[in-house]
């Protein structure tokens, strides 16, 4: 894939890993070792992707995105940040600071590279359609961009976690089984795509050392478990087309009786898209091997999916999954 991309660290060891990293994917490298000569080679030969550290000195790394974002040529440039800060507070002022994605150090070279091929994909589209007219013909690629991107997102969360890699592509598949059954609206049906993909988007705000534990975790490492929903709508909600989608990410551990989190809705206060994921994702979950357990059979999860029917569950999305399951 071609393009140009601008790599931002002060440590020559920093610039030199990530040139290795890209060697062979056919991209045009330029190095900065400074958030101020970054933005005197960012307006020289505008890139199609930068990759910024943070901490640099005279001006951090999201100092940097700033002053990128205020320059009109350069504000719709994708920045990747990395970093070795691993906490909520970074990954956000990351976000505020106009970042478009986030990595922290030591960084998967495989979710590095599907990352960046994404923001490089959108980058592309969105450049074509700047400089053609926009025909419904050039709207349809940039939608495609958009949900490429998505769709790297969601493989690069699955890759984070080899126990559970290939998890949200399967329960997306099936929460699109189920909203067909149901007819939702076309217009419902994309929003819903979406945050089924992007359902554990949150869980990019929870340190590896919790998220990867394979032991049980604490109060307090579980307290911050189950924040991930709110880091979900945190980083989802400033970006405009994905507020639509907010519903899984959101609310997919609120429970009918309204006993679940991080609001405790109850009933139809849950949307019905995350009642319906909800669902499918214990689904998966208990019909999947794990670590500390051996996948469940269809037939004993199928009977706790009753059980839970009015309690975690709402009795008519358990109906129609059930009917789904008995004719698929």
């Amino acid at each position: 894939m071609s393009g140009t991309i601008l790599i931002v660290d002060d440590e020559s060891a920093g610039r030199e890993t990530l040139e290795a990293i890209l060697d062979g994917e056919g991209y045009n490298l330029i190095m900065a070792s400074s958030g101020a000569q970054a933005l005197e080679l960012a307006r020289q030969t505008p890139p199609d992707v930068i990759l910024m550290d943070v901490m640099m000195p005279g001006m951090t790394g999201f100092e940097a995105c700033r002053h990128i974002r205020a320059d009109a040529r350069l504000a719709e440039v994708p920045i990747i940040i990395l970093t070795a800060l691993d906490d909520r507070k970074s990954l956000l002022d990351g976000l505020e600071s106009g970042a478009d994605d986030f990595l922290t150090k030591p960084y998967d070279r495989y979710e590095l590279r599907t990352r960046l091929m994404g923001l490089m994909r959108l980058n592309r589209y969105r450049k074509l359609v700047d400089e053609r007219k926009n025909t419904e013909a050039e709207h349809k690629k940039l939608l495609e961009a958009y949900e490429a991107t998505i769709e790297g997102w969601s493989r690069a969360m699955d890759l984070r976690d080899k126990e559970t890699e290939g998890h949200t592509q399967r329960v997306t598949s099936l929460t699109m089984k189920i909203v067909k059954a149901m007819k939702l609206s076309d217009e419902d049906m994309i929003h819903i795509h979406r945050g089924a993909l992007l359902h554990d988007i949150g869980k990019l705000g929870v340190p590896d050392s919790i998220l990867l534990k394979p032991d049980k975790l604490t109060d307090e490492e579980w307290r911050l478990m189950k924040m991930h929903p709110q880091y979900a709508y945190d980083m989802l909600y400033p970006i405009e087309y994905l507020r639509p989608a907010m519903d899984i990410p959101y609310c997919h551990h609120e429970k009918w009786d309204g006993s679940g989190y991080p609001r405790g809705l109850k009933g139809e206060e849950i949307p019905i898209s995350a009642r319906i994921f909800a669902i499918v994702d214990v689904w998966d979950a208990l019909t999947s091997d794990r670590p500390y357990r051996a996948a469940w059979s269809a037939e004993r999860t199928i009977d706790y999916i009753k059980e839970q029917s009015g309690k975690q569950f709402d009795p008519m999305v358990v109906e129609m999954f059930l009917k789904m399951m008995v004719t698929s």
